[in-house]
């Protein structure tokens, strides 16, 4: 029997396989950093063979971990990173540059040219994102302009667009799939989220070729058996963003339910409903998800999301920057060693701020830093800057919906940090609820592939799965918590608009 679900979970940082059995339970985990390319201040690449590499090695590991093989697996569930960009050679499936990720801010520039013309108020009614660099887009132009030839060979076809979800798919099928789903479509700034399909007046603005565009499918439903390799003639069942994973693992299924992930960045996503909202603060409207059902294609299920661009990346700093730490889970025992930031703010705007302040050229930030600065003092300040931030698009994200928010369910690899989920609930105001499965962006992937097979029922019976570990209560005095925000501000201030546009 085909008692097991398997997650590939294609990150930033590091690609990892998990695999999970009826119970919604992990049964083996593989996982495996890659490298990453910094070729210029604010740029950051891959390269697309160590992204698919890592992550067909991590699925065999965890399969032979887990004492399976391709014919007890029910499904495949695909999570990835958003928005990096990736083109390739539709026939030989070689890219023809590496993939420029999320985080990279090299189209500032244009960035501020298109809002210079005023367009972002139709780009945000027809995508309900903002202008940024952040997004597709301008990284696919960016390919199609600097890469020779890249453009010509776009426009006769010979060329395919993907984000990583496109890109694995691509290889696991050998080309003879080019799709993406609706959650990571409408992370481009080429999707219409209202009429759910690639936006005309968008290619138009952004001059991008539609021979370029994968075909956009259900969040959840069967694309494809996979055609060779150590998965293969298990069916391919979903393909989800991966913070839509998280928010779908976590059983936000209501609208008013809203999970935050501590991966590289941080990602808060409120369930919304059956329609987009336009944010009034700032934040993103996305898709978190729709199925193919037997009646057909379910209406999307729409989210208001906060990107935090720099959380977990500024712990991997602190390790590999400045060596004060050995493993990045030692960062709590060294914020510990101190009551308090001794007075220092870190703003971790290692790329730029993200949600709701939106500045590519901001830079991070230590502030405060006296004769009496201890590396634990930077540890705390730099745990408390990831918790402000997060603060910071909670108020806005209260303001939006109109929904007071007083749960946050939590995940990632940073949500096993007690300091950090204590100071998160203490900054915010908001009660915040560790799962027992913190791998909910893997869990998520494997929830909806399985329901696209019958794996499981239906939302209601994966709700049901759903398991508290611990729970973090506000219990911060009012008035240091309002002298935090105070210097908080203060320092976020000072950070932004650091880089000099060129």
């Amino acid at each position: 029997m085909r008692d097991h679900v398997l997650a590939l979970d294609q990150g930033t940082t590091s690609s990892r396989a998990i695999v999970f059995d009826r119970a919604g339970q992990p049964v083996a985990v593989a996982q495996k950093e890659f490298e990453q390319h910094y070729q210029r201040p604010g740029w950051v690449e891959h390269d697309p063979s160590d992204v698919w590499s890592s992550q067909v090695g991590v699925a065999a590991e965890a399969l032979s971990r887990a004492g399976l093989q391709a014919s007890d697996v029910a499904a495949v569930g695909i999570a990835n990173q958003r928005e990096t960009t990736l083109l390739w050679d539709r026939r030989t499936l070689k890219p023809v540059h590496n993939a420029i990720v999320w985080q990279d801010r090299r189209t500032a520039g244009v960035v501020d040219e298109l809002r210079s013309r005023n367009v972002e108020p139709r780009v945000r009614e027809l995508t309900g994102l903002l202008l940024d660099p952040y997004f597709s887009a301008t990284k696919l132009t960016w390919l199609l302009d600097e890469v020779p030839g890249a453009r010509e060979r776009a426009d006769a076809g010979e060329l395919a667009f993907g984000t990583v979800d496109t890109w694995l798919t691509a290889k696991l099928t050998s080309g003879e799939v080019h799709v993406t789903d609706v959650s990571n479509a409408s992370r481009t700034l080429l999707f219409d989220v209202n009429a759910l399909e690639w936006s005309p007046e968008l290619l138009e603005l952004f001059r991008v070729p539609v021979s370029v565009l994968p075909e956009v499918v259900p969040t959840s439903g069967v694309v494809a058996e996979i055609g060779s390799g150590p998965l293969a003639g298990v069916p391919l069942a979903a393909l989800a963003g991966d913070q839509q994973a998280a928010t779908f693992g976590q059983a936000c299924f209501a609208p008013g339910l809203a999970k935050n992930t501590y991966g590289t960045g941080c990602f808060l996503v409120l369930n919304t409903g059956a329609e987009p909202t336009i944010s009034e603060n700032r934040l993103l409207a996305t898709i978190g998800w729709s199925r193919r059902t037997e009646a057909g294609v379910t209406r999307p299920t729409y989210a208001l999301e906060g990107s935090v661009f720099t959380a977990g990346a500024v712990v991997q700093w602190l390790r590999d920057g400045l060596g004060v730490i050995r493993r990045s889970s030692d960062v709590e025992a060294l914020a510990l060693s101190v009551e308090d930031s001794g007075g220092v703010a870190f703003v971790p705007a290692l790329t730029g701020l993200g949600a709701p302040h939106w500045d590519p050229y901001a830079r991070g930030a230590v502030l405060g830093v006296t004769r009496g600065t201890t590396a634990g003092h930077i540890a705390r300040a730099a745990l408390e800057g990831i918790a402000l931030q997060v603060a910071d698009v909670v108020d806005a994200m209260r303001r939006d919906s109109g929904l007071p928010m007083q749960e946050l369910r939590v995940d990632g690899g940073a949500a096993s940090n007690d300091l950090l989920m204590q100071l998160q609930a203490d900054v915010a105001g908001v009660t915040v609820v560790r799962p027992q499965v913190v791998e909910t962006t893997a869990l998520g992937a494997a929830y909806l592939a399985g329901l696209a097979v019958g794996f499981w029922s239906d939302e209601h019976e994966i709700a049901s799965l759903w398991r508290e570990d611990k729970r973090f209560t506000p219990r911060m005095e009012e008035a240091r918590r309002r002298d935090m925000r105070e210097r908080w501000d203060r320092a976020v201030e000072r950070s932004k608009a650091w880089e000099v546009p060129s």
